[in-house]
């Protein structure tokens, strides 16, 4: 068999248009550092320069390419796209000897692009500014990096959740925001980077410094979970304002971006028929009392340490912060206002159950996605009229549109892969001598790009204790899990890389 002929130039070429992008915002990353006086400014200007070097010289040795790209080059573009961010988004850690492991660097820039938000980190506070800023920014980047790669590219490679949203399904993305890809892109990036500044100056209002501000606006919206306080989301349980604020905007960063343009351009009816917000919504309303009421009348607070002790003593408290830890499980954002897995055994398995759901397909939250949901429980369903009536024709329906058998057929697959994925990366944590609790809550966490995980891994600890080859999985994990599993396990098949 003839092996497979890539136009690498094209592929190299994207690589080099990703290390520029990288560079630029490390260079960001020293001015924030030269503002702040942190001792760093040099050590991140010099990993910005270097990577920019590195970016120029790969696009321009690869200008003369073939401009077409087929599918195979395109698997190609966005998972090694993601490996190579990762590497050179060392760097940072590295220079200046905020994380001087080049496995503990990779794991937690990997955590970064892939919006997980595990860390290694066992005193976020003493790091300094700019690269605290850095280790934001990667949310940021991944977070919008997925809008796109989702609404605009995966579509066409015919994988993931938002092949319902391809041209010819049913679905927000059919009325396309603007004929070309390139258009679209613009138009959500100017979303997300206005929901981050509004943000910004909203918590700096209720209370933030405007660098935790910044910050936590920016691991906000791309779900992603940094936060430059080793107590989280916690740290701030005594100005509830603050608390609200951030809860406002995971649901929003946890929702279809394109309902967002729809929602600029006056299109209220768009949003309000769309079957996946409207379940989405249900859910974490649902979950919020079944939360809320656990917490009122059943958490032992005293146990928490992460916790004021008067904070639960009133109803608006237990409402608050239900809320806030469904909202950051279910979007995967994965801030921390306490440690549920203190509240009772229920909410503990409760909030493992939340991993699975993951937020709206077009959003940056990771997990398996809420349509995906709505799609198995309506073919379920369908599945018993089936068995009354063989014959009857009987398709799923989704916003009114039947869904083609493809689709359903693609999330069936997806779904029973994601799972095989997470009892396989439980199993893979096992060796690492990892208790069972701790072992199938770090397979799900990483996977679903959660962050806080069970047990030893919980939401007051970090990922420090892992040892070294259990990073490497888990950094795997996150990247699977992050680009729709389909999108980098073909590329371990052997016919990938074939011609026929």
């Amino acid at each position: 068999m003839a092996g497979l002929k890539l136009n690498y130039k094209i592929i190299f070429h994207f690589f080099g248009l990703l290390l520029l992008f990288n560079g630029g915002f490390m260079l960001l990353s020293s001015l924030i550092s030269l503002i702040y006086k942190d001792g760093v400014t040099l050590d991140l200007f010099l990993a910005g320069i270097a990577v920019l070097i590195i970016g120029t010289c790969t696009m321009v040795a690869t200008l003369k390419h073939r401009k077409e790209m087929n599918k195979r080059e395109g698997y190609i573009v966005v998972a090694f796209g993601w490996i190579v961010m990762s590497l050179s988004g060392t760097l940072p850690y590295l220079v200046t000897g905020a994380i001087p492991s080049f496995t503990d660097a990779f794991f937690e820039t990997m955590s970064g692009y892939t919006t997980t938000g595990a860390s290694i980190l066992n005193d976020i506070e003493i790091i300094p500014k700019g690269v605290l800023f850095w280790r934001s920014i990667t949310h940021w980047i991944g977070g919008m990096g997925i809008i796109v790669l989702a609404i605009a590219i995966l579509p066409l490679l015919g994988v993931g959740g938002m092949q319902l949203f391809a041209a010819e399904a049913p679905g927000p993305g059919g009325d396309k925001l603007h004929p070309r890809i390139t258009d679209t892109a613009k138009r959500l990036w100017l979303i997300y980077f206005g929901y981050t500044a509004a943000e910004t100056i909203l918590l700096q209002v209720a209370g933030m410094s405007f660098f935790d501000a910044v910050n936590h606006a920016l691991s906000t919206l791309s779900t992603g979970g940094f936060s430059t306080k080793n107590a989280s989301l916690a740290y701030w349980n005594d100005q509830p304002l603050i608390q609200y604020i951030v809860i406002f905007f995971m649901f929003l960063a946890g929702t279809n971006f394109v309902l967002s343009y729809y929602l600029f351009k006056g299109k209220i009816l768009n949003i309000v028929k769309d079957e996946e917000f409207r379940l989405y919504f249900k859910f974490i309303i649902g979950f919020t009392i079944v939360a809320s009421l656990l917490i009122y009348f059943r958490a032992d607070v005293s146990q928490s340490s992460i916790l004021h002790p008067m904070v639960f003593g009133e109803l608006e408290s237990a409402i608050r912060h239900g809320l806030f830890q469904v909202l950051a499980i279910v979007t995967t954002t994965g801030f921390v206002s306490a440690d549920y897995t203190l509240w009772t055994p229920f909410l503990t398995v409760f909030f493992f159950g939340l991993m699975f759901l993951g937020g709206s397909a077009g959003s940056t939250s990771g997990g398996v996605k809420v349509v995906r949901h709505l799609i198995l429980i309506k073919n379920g369903f369908l599945e018993f009229k089936r068995a009354l009536h063989p014959n009857a024709i009987l398709p799923v329906r989704y916003n009114g549109k039947s869904v083609s058998g493809d689709i359903v057929f693609n999330i069936l697959g997806f779904f029973i892969l994601y799972m095989l994925s997470f009892i396989i990366g439980a199993l893979v944590f096992s060796t690492f001598q990892i208790d069972f609790v701790s072992a199938v809550g770090l397979s799900a966490s990483s996977l679903g790009n959660v962050g806080p995980a069970l047990g030893d891994f919980g939401p007051v600890n970090n990922y420090a204790a892992l040892p070294p080859s259990g990073k490497w999985w888990a950094s795997f994990l996150m990247l699977i899990g992050r680009l729709e599993l389909f999108t980098v396990l073909i590329l371990l098949t052997p016919f990938f890389w074939r011609n026929r």
